[in-house]
């Protein structure tokens, strides 16, 4: 595949900068080349995220933690940014709360 490599690594640190600071983990699974994709998911042992909130956390500046505080939280862009370079480069990023807890941030690429 053609891609970005320094975007590329940027979107995926990214996901794990989130599991990481939200979640208190990150466990990365590949998955092989399926329909023309391949997959990344990045998963954490956080609290999840309302069923509501699962697509606005991508707009510009949303925060779910109320701080202000860099130590605490973000801006708000690192999923914006995330799936900005995944949709330049053809794929893609959706979250999903994960049965037994935490979150799943599912990153797709064609290849």
């Amino acid at each position: 595949m053609r891609a970005r490599p320094i975007a590329l690594k940027r979107a995926i640190a990214n996901l794990v900068s989130n599991a990481l600071s939200y979640g208190g983990a990150a466990r990365l699974t590949l998955s092989a080349r399926e329909g023309g994709l391949v997959r990344l998911a990045v998963e954490d042992d956080g609290p999840g995220i309302p069923e509501a909130e699962l697509e606005a956390v991508f707009a510009p500046f949303k925060r779910l933690e109320a701080s202000r505080n860099r130590e605490t939280g973000g801006t708000g862009l690192g999923l914006t940014i995330a799936r900005n370079i995944l949709r330049a480069h053809g794929g893609d990023v959706v979250l999903a709360n994960r049965p037994a807890g935490g979150l799943r941030a599912l990153a797709s690429l064609p290849a």
